[in-house]
């Protein structure tokens, strides 16, 4: 698995995954408006397709499951989990502000 890099189905395994989840994540904390969708896109897009691979990881050592899942199945899962956990904690965390912004 050290060689990740340079397979170009591995990189569209992890767009994949990043996109899948942000997609889903959509169903937990709707954005209030555009620019916050967006944004939260991006971010989630972006730890998606970054962290997918050592998120993966985790997730097999964590479950026990490192000899049932491929290394498509691998990424494509650490990728939906890192921007699902991204887009939910990054709209958690502008609600936060804005309701102590409106508090000032």
């Amino acid at each position: 698995m050290s060689d990740l890099g340079q397979d170009s189905g591995l990189w569209m395994t992890r767009a994949f995954g990043a996109f899948a989840g942000s997609a889903v994540s959509l169903v937990y904390l709707l954005p209030k408006s555009r620019r916050e969708a967006a944004s939260r896109l991006v971010t989630g897009f972006t730890c998606g397709l970054l962290f997918g691979a050592p998120v993966g990881l985790w997730i097999e050592a964590q479950l026990g499951i490192r000899d049932i899942l491929s290394g498509h199945e691998t990424i494509l899962t650490g990728s939906a989990a890192a921007s699902l956990t991204a887009w939910w904690g990054l709209g958690v965390l502008m609600r936060a502000a804005e309701r102590g912004s409106r508090r000032q």
